[in-house]
């Protein structure tokens, strides 16, 4: 498995080596050991799934208590992923990353606790599978605007076909939000 650290310090791009042949393909979506020698969490908490139709937009989500580490990855289809850093000590705080995971390139992205997550779907349906470091928390659940204009994250949709749910539509501006120290 290669793995790639993003323009983001602590973000990781993870390839997996992919065996295609005539019946379907193969790949290692979790493998302990690799994770310990890049210094990477092994104990999850939870494993989640999200599935999503074209053009749906999500996040940008985290958790101000029990902050998450996320390795997510595609199952099916293709999502536009992004990672942005929320911890106001950073030399990166505000910045934004943005990685084309699919079901074709079977890659994963790792986002340490302390930054926010969003995605659009890119194809007609689209299912995600992710684990995290920590339980939900609903009462440290914090949102933030996905179109926020300080943000300026290049969304591959165009905003009047993004469909966002109503709670997405009400987040806080970057500005306004409640971060990391």
């Amino acid at each position: 498995m290669n793995i790639q650290q993003t323009a983001l310090p602590g973000v990781l791009l993870f390839t997996p080596k992919k065996f295609v042949d005539s019946r379907g393909a193969f790949w290692e979506t979790y493998n302990e050991r690799l994770m310990q020698q890049a210094s990477l969490p092994t104990d999850w908490k939870q494993d989640n799934t999200s599935t999503s139709v074209r053009n749906v937009i999500r996040g940008i989500h985290y958790q101000l208590t029990q902050p998450q580490g996320k390795l997510i990855r595609v199952t099916y289809g293709a999502v536009f992923d992004i990672a942005v850093d929320l911890r106001r000590s950073s030399s990166t705080f505000g910045q934004h990353i943005g990685v084309e995971l699919s079901e074709e390139n079977a890659a994963m992205l790792w986002i340490p606790p302390g930054f926010g997550h969003g995605f659009a779907a890119l194809s007609d349906r689209a299912g995600m599978a992710y684990k995290v470091t920590d339980f939900y928390s609903p009462c440290g659940e914090r949102t933030i605007l996905w179109n926020d204009p300080r943000l300026a994250i290049p969304w591959p949709v165009d905003e009047r076909d993004a469909i966002v749910s109503d709670k997405d539509r009400q987040g806080s501006s970057f500005d306004e939000a409640e971060v990391f120290l």
